[in-house]
């Protein structure tokens, strides 16, 4: 039962919807009326410049780090409440009751979550991240490549199959919220990230 609230927590703290409390709040404008639509840190930076790009993608992530480091490093909880709740953290961002049932595509607050559950493979996101967006200029290409890098990551630190379990939710529901950008990179339409 206490677990179950945990989950239905983190759930709620990973529902706010950042990217659009932000651009409303302090940029006056929609960030679902400007290119994708998404409320997460890329579409952000079209929508509403670097500096609340920035502010979305430390939000986002916070909300994916904060509900399993307390379970881990406060409340002293096994790894499996961490993976459960840092699981729910993600769902609520790309589900946000907000929002209508929609929401983000989950990288920051799982990559913000991976740091919490093992530091190193949180690194691993990062590198998987950045070598995907740099070689291809596509933040979608690194989104995913960082996610599927940190699942074998978490195992390879941690041995944990609870750890490991929760990466490979994260990569597969993150391949799974970019079906979209897949379609548009098979068809040459992808937005490419300007360096």
């Amino acid at each position: 039962m206490i677990l179950a609230l945990l989950a239905i927590g983190a759930f709620l703290i990973g529902s706010i919807p950042f990217g659009y409390v932000i651009s409303t709040v302090f940029f006056k404008t929609d960030i679902r009326k400007t290119g994708s639509g998404n409320i997460g840190a890329m579409n952000a930076m079209r929508a509403i410049g670097k500096g609340g790009a920035v502010a979305v993608l430390l939000l986002d992530a916070l909300k994916g780090f904060a509900p399993p480091f307390i379970i881990l490093h406060v409340a002293h909880w096994p790894v499996h409440g961490a993976a459960i709740v840092a699981a729910f953290a993600v769902l609520g961002h790309c589900f946000s009751p907000w929002m209508g049932w929609k929401g983000g595509k989950g990288v920051a607050t799982s990559f913000g979550a991976i740091f919490a559950l093992c530091w190193p493979a949180g690194l691993v996101a990062i590198g998987g991240w950045a070598a995907g967006a740099l070689v291809s200029r596509y933040s979608s290409v690194g989104s995913m490549l960082g996610s599927v890098l940190a699942a074998a990551a978490l195992w390879y630190f941690t041995r944990d199959p609870w750890l490991t379990g929760y990466g490979i939710f994260a990569a597969v529901f993150i391949v799974y919220t970019h079906r979209e950008n897949i379609a548009r990179l098979l068809a040459g339409r992808e937005n490419a990230i300007k360096f």
